[in-house]
């Protein structure tokens, strides 16, 4: 039996997707499971890589079972896998933290001062590109580590990210790629390479950081252990597979220059392939290393934008069951109202404030609400407070390179007709929307082991996977409208962070009256 399919791993923020191609990067299948975050404390953003195991094990077997595929039919599999985790394990694999902190985990707030006592923060970031709050980063996390939880620091063999851990278990190879080794704080984007100087910064050992191998680059095989638990062949391919910024680059643009897209997902960010990283250190865009040497995806970004109209329905829609289908009655509530929600505006900040955004303690919430206001006004104003905090960050991007074509959006976002002509309007730009949508990543991923397995020569066949199902142009009324109320947006975005900045200096008292 050939060898003629593909397995690629979507590890998101929200849970695991794999999915199936065929040799020519069409899909077959996919499968999905969900696991949980965890908030034990402020600033606190944790995921069990055990979780991610056993629902790698589970959607793989579903897959192949939904699918009517035969293990031996898998030529080779890879991973996408989100950014900026802090996996430790000791000299005999174990897993060191039952819990590790994810991307979104800001808790290394008092090792910034540390870190950047005697290496100054522009000199880091121009070589890094590491563009997101500091504390954010994979070597930041380390240091804090090192302060609060010595006994576990002290055991570390190695530090592994999210898709690396994955492989780890498949394989047993310890490694990373270029794309994700560039996400922990110590990598310099025009050497391809670790930075010295910066562990000498954090006083951590460049030892225990996994070495690099190329994204596309066989790492090894699924081990005889894995196969039982995962439904895989033992012998299976496994390539080294890349951070998800840089998959769902690969899977929107390939390769190709000036390439720009919206990922529309729990968090959200817009993202541009070019081989000149996107450096500024006023608006900090955030760079990945491509999958290839010489390319990179420069990146701006907002913290919550499907979690918010995820909250949005969970706490304005309690009458109505919490599934996917009550995205479409919101919808249908958006479609009910004119631009501008009645006057609502909204901020969908309900995680901070990014690098792109006026400050870190920004938070979310409406303005304009008057009696005469409707739920259904509330929820079109969060699906245009999720454009508008993203348009912002775009005009940081266009500042910086010169942003030609449309605009593709992706992810789960872009399923909604309603929410495609909002971004139209406010992006005053054409956006397409193709059939890969939320397979961007995994597509990227697959395209990544096509490579290694020799199935591919390249990444020329991408583009012309996408099928084009919806392209809008904006509407030149509706857009000099929006254009006004985001002046009026971005001021009350700076208020909120100057009111954020306050409340975050406020400490609730233990006991006794407030004075």
């Amino acid at each position: 039996m050939g060898k003629t399919k593909l397995i690629a791993y979507d590890l998101g923020t929200g849970g695991i997707k794999a999915s199936l191609f065929d040799e020519k990067g069409g899909s077959l299948a996919e499968a999905f499971q969900q696991y949980d975050t965890f908030f034990p404390n402020d600033k606190f953003a944790e995921q069990r890589p055990e979780d991610w195991w056993k629902c790698v094990c589970l959607v793989t077997r579903r897959l192949l079972e939904e699918s009517g595929s035969l293990p031996e039919e898998i030529a080779c599999a890879a991973l996408s896998g989100h950014s900026l985790a802090a996996v430790p394990i000791d000299k005999d694999g174990n897993l060191l933290s039952r819990q590790v902190p994810i991307w979104c985990d800001m808790r290394a707030t008092d090792q910034i001062p540390v870190f950047f006592k005697d290496l100054p923060y522009k000199s880091w970031y121009e070589t890094t590109g590491n563009g997101d709050p500091a504390e954010t980063y994979t070597i930041l996390k380390l240091m804090w580590m090192r302060k609060y939880q010595p006994e576990i620091f002290r055991k570390i063999y190695k530090i592994m990210g999210s898709k690396d851990f994955i492989n780890y278990k498949l394989t047993d190879a310890i490694c990373t790629d270029p794309s994700y080794a560039s996400g922990f704080g110590v990598f310099n984007l025009q050497s391809w390479d670790y930075e010295d100087r910066f562990f000498d910064a954090a006083e951590i050992s460049k030892e225990i950081f996994p070495a690099i191998r190329p994204s596309d680059e066989i790492i090894g095989h699924v081990t005889a252990g894995a196969a039982v638990q995962c439904g895989l062949c033992e012998g299976t391919l496994v390539a080294c597979g890349a951070v998800d910024n840089t998959c769902m680059a690969l899977g929107t643009c390939g390769l190709n220059e000036g390439m720009i897209y919206t990922s529309l997902g729990s968090s959200s960010w817009i993202a541009v392939t070019s081989q000149k990283p996107v450096i500024d250190v006023k608006t900090r865009p955030f760079v990945f290393a491509h999958a290839k040497k010489g390319f990179y995806t420069s990146a701006v970004s907002v913290f919550s934008a499907g979690n918010s109209f995820r909250w949005i329905r969970d706490t304005l829609l309690k009458d109505h069951a919490r599934d996917t289908m009550t995205y479409d009655i919101m919808n249908q509530m958006a479609a009910s109202v004119p631009p501008g929600s009645n006057g609502v505006l909204f901020n969908p900040s309900l995680s901070g404030g990014s690098a792109q955004e006026p400050s870190p303690h920004l938070c979310g919430g409406f303005m304009g609400l008057t009696l005469g206001n409707t739920r259904e006004d509330l929820v079109r104003a969060s699906m245009e407070g999720v454009a508008m905090a993203l348009r912002k960050t775009l005009d940081i991007l266009r500042s910086q390179i010169d942003i030609q074509g449309d605009m593709l959006l992706c992810g789960g976002g872009s399923k909604s007709a309603v929410w495609r002509r909002i971004f139209a309007d406010i992006y005053n730009m054409p956006v397409r929307k193709t059939n890969i949508d939320q397979d961007a990543a995994a597509l990227g991923a697959a395209a990544l082991a096509a490579n290694a397995c020799g199935m591919w020569d390249g990444y020329g066949l991408i583009p012309a996977l996408h099928q084009t199902e919806e392209y809008l142009l904006p509407d030149a009324k509706t857009n000099a409208y929006y254009e006004k109320l985001l002046d009026i947006y971005g001021e009350w975005t700076c208020s909120l962070a100057i009111l954020g900045d306050k409340m975050a200096s406020l400490s609730y008292p233990k006991s006794g009256l407030i004075s």
